[in-house]
């Protein structure tokens, strides 16, 4: 049985300041992020300090660049996954992750996907900049990877990153066990969604900006992309159960809402959930609730605060004004000070 939450996973003591609880994947946990790979054999005692499978520490300490990368991930799904729930009653909260991930909510289902799709994207990108050993350009068709770097063509190797990610996951044929067939759907659901924002740029060679020779390779859409693909799939998410295929007598997953018989199957893009989730209004083993939340009055208040109401406080900001341009060549603005209305979401 595959079990992502338990296999990607970071640790040290900042996990226990954050409220970690040791089960959460490897997107959400944080950590000290540097701007360059690890040196020498800086990238082994990083592998280490990863909680990861006896397999994957080994592929962590063969590839010098894949520690680093890991890392990136979980900057790039922590960041998208709160902008995207940012006016949302679940806000992709530390509090309560550990309990969440034991569940088969929608929001798990997101954290699943968002989590791969960062990683693939990581990968990707990691192999086209150089940073990984075993990985170089996208195989782009007539372009040599020399050629590659030399005008700054280089492309995202998506096709490594899929393959390396299929590895290093362990994903094998899938289990009979229900969840375990879920969670690998709404993996491969963040990879999909990576995969859709692969795009083909050219760039032209010649005298005077002439097209003589035009260059061409794969570049990956930016990850907000990606984001904002993968929350519409939570919007639209499916629930699912279980179904005995009665040519193979393999388990299937199957929507209550949809059968062969009278509608389209699941979809490969679609994320699918098993069970509904809370209301996330209160303070629970999933969230902190939305007490103390700011909101806006006009837009979110109403659904965020659960119908327990907000309150109004006065806030004063200072902004830039009477700007005027000198000669020459600067602007000059005065301080102003603005009173403006913040509304939070009430405890009872």
């Amino acid at each position: 049985m595959y079990a992502p939450d338990e296999n990607l996973m970071f640790s040290n003591r900042a996990n226990q300041r954050n409220g970690l609880t040791g089960r959460e994947p490897l997107v959400f946990l944080p950590g000290p992020f540097a701007n360059e790979p690890p040196n020498g054999k800086a990238h082994l005692k990083q592998c280490e300090q990863m909680t990861l499978t006896r397999r994957q520490k080994r592929l962590c300490r063969r590839e010098p660049g894949l520690a680093e990368t890991l890392r990136e991930s979980v900057r790039l799904s922590l960041l998208e996954c709160r902008y995207q729930f940012r006016n949302e009653r679940w806000n992709c909260s530390m509090d309560g992750r550990g309990s969440l991930l034991k569940r088969g909510f929608k929001e798990t289902a997101f954290l699943l996907a968002v989590s791969s799709a960062a990683l693939s994207h990581a990968l990707a990108k990691a192999c086209s900049s150089g940073r990984m050993e075993r990985c170089t350009c996208d195989d782009s068709p007539g372009l040599q990877h020399r050629e590659a770097w030399q005008w700054g063509v280089c492309g995202d190797n998506l096709k490594y990153s899929t393959k390396f990610l299929k590895k290093f996951l362990g994903q094998k044929r899938v289990s009979k066990d229900l969840r375990a067939q879920i969670d690998a759907h709404n993996i491969n659901v963040g990879v999909r969604a990576v995969k859709s924002g692969l795009k083909t740029t050219c760039k032209c060679h010649g005298v005077s900006g002439s097209c003589a020779v035009r260059t061409c390779w794969k570049q990956l859409s930016p990850f907000q992309d990606t984001g904002h693909l993968l929350k519409y799939r939570y919007d639209t998410a499916v629930r699912v159960h279980s179904v005995t295929n009665s040519a193979t007598g393999e388990t299937e997953l199957a929507s209550p809402r949809r059968h062969s018989s009278t509608g389209p199957r699941l979809r490969p893009t679609e994320l699918v959930f098993l069970e509904e989730s809370p209301s996330f209004c209160r303070p629970s083993r999933y969230s902190p609730g939305t007490a103390g939340r700011p909101c806006s009055k006009d837009t979110s208040c109403s659904s965020l605060c659960c119908g327990r109401g907000y309150n109004t406080a006065l806030r004063l900001t200072t902004l830039s004004c009477h700007c005027q341009v000198r000669w020459c060549c600067h602007v000059e603005c005065q301080t102003c000070l603005r009173e403006e209305e913040v509304y939070t979401c009430k405890k009872h």
